[in-house]
């Protein structure tokens, strides 16, 4: 059996945050503004883990409100995610993302990316894509005010 989920995540950039997508630190003037270590990309794939099992939102699992998620490590929170995911009885079949951002390049970082989720998941990086794009100095990606990220998973039944 496979089941497929989608998410979308947005996060303001900011002066004085370290810019960390797909557990990668980039160097940038401005960063993710978040509750945790706001890992845009990291968000939209463990969202739409949670989406393809219907497990509800990562709002719900790490609520921003906990003191315990203040600064914490994107990374773990989807190595939980995928816990909760082999728990389910299902696996990675693959996933794609996309993170919208006007400036760094992500093209030096995307294997880097790739590696991390894949590590995080516990699958081969072959299932695991991760592309970026600009806005073109359209809306708020172009005018550089966010990032965001967008992730559909399939997750398939693991075998016995």
């Amino acid at each position: 059996m496979y089941r497929i989920g989608q998410s979308s995540d947005i996060h303001q950039l900011a002066q004085g945050r370290e810019l960390i997508l797909g557990g990668v630190k980039i160097a940038h003037d401005k960063g993710c503004l978040g509750h945790s270590d706001a890992d845009v990309l990291l968000h939209a794939v463990a969202e739409s883990i949670l989406g393809a099992l219907a497990l509800g939102d990562l709002g719900k699992h790490f609520p921003d409100t906990d003191p315990k998620y203040a600064g914490i490590n994107s990374m773990l929170l989807l190595k939980e995610v995928a816990g909760l995911m082999l728990e389910a009885g299902y696996v990675i079949n693959n996933l794609d993302a996309l993170i919208m951002i006007e400036k760094p390049k992500m093209a030096p970082h995307i294997e880097a990316m790739r590696k991390n989720i894949a590590d995080c998941l516990s699958c081969d990086i072959s299932q695991v894509s991760v592309k970026a794009t600009r806005g073109e100095g359209l809306g708020f990606v172009g005018r550089e005010e966010g990032v965001l990220a967008q992730c559909i998973t399939m997750v398939k039944k693991k075998s016995a």
